[in-house]
């Protein structure tokens, strides 16, 4: 098969424009990006296909045995198996999806767990103004400001375009932070600390934005020097 064909006979690719919000039926939540007039932050250019990035590689990940733990600034840490997980009530948001390798995936149907009902769950303490994020990819963690963290758009999401999301993309549960770059939207999911103080993740470490909003002044808050 040609390259060509490849890509179009790949589930994933996008032969047609991104739908306009209004258009869409299947979501219960709408991202505010996606109603913009120009949807692509400064610097971003879009792509039809869904490219696979990490630090790692995939890791190998045991369904059977997975948990998802959220401690911390909370007043009910809780612990919840993948049967457990999937039980929590389920929103479906309708989202663009943005890299700071400057592409970008619009017109996504992500559905899973909102992290504001998550927090419900646990009682996050006022005191608590952000929250890391902990996978299961050799220890790989990043932070998100609490105010991104509880957007109504922001969920742990277990289905993409109305599958499972695959291993490579972060299944069996990975965040979705719509309105911060893709990198806060951690794949591989397995809990979240809410914490008091700001705490630099494996990107943030090596020189990435803290927060990382892709409509920032100029070209985005991609580094921290910028």
């Amino acid at each position: 098969m040609s390259f060509l064909g490849s890509l179009f006979n790949d589930p994933k690719y996008q032969t047609t424009d991104p739908r306009q919000p209004e258009e869409i039926t299947e979501a219960n939540i709408i991202s505010p990006d996606t109603r913009r007039e120009n949807r692509m932050p400064p610097g971003q250019s879009r792509t039809k296909k869904w490219p696979v990035l990490d630090a790692h590689g995939t890791p190998e990940i045991d369904l059977a045995t997975w948990s998802f733990e959220v401690d911390g600034l909370v007043e009910h840490p809780q612990k919840w198996s993948l049967d457990e997980f999937m039980q929590l009530p389920a929103v479906r948001v309708y989202a663009d999806f943005h890299c700071v390798t400057r592409w970008s995936r619009l017109d996504n149907l992500w559905g899973g767990v909102p992290t504001r009902e998550l927090a419900k769950i646990v009682g996050n303490k006022p005191e608590a103004k952000f929250v890391l994020a902990l996978a299961y990819d050799y220890g790989w963690t990043t932070n998100v400001p609490i105010e991104y963290f509880l957007n109504e758009d922001s969920l742990f999401a277990w289905s993409h375009d109305g599958a499972p999301i695959p291993p490579e993309h972060g299944g069996p549960v990975r965040l979705i932070i719509p309105q911060l770059y893709a990198w806060k939207s951690a794949k591989w999911i397995k809990g979240v600390h809410f914490l008091e103080q700001d705490q630099a993740g494996y990107w943030e470490e090596g020189g990435y934005h803290m927060r990382g909003v892709p409509w920032g002044p100029g070209d985005g808050e991609r580094f921290r020097w910028s």
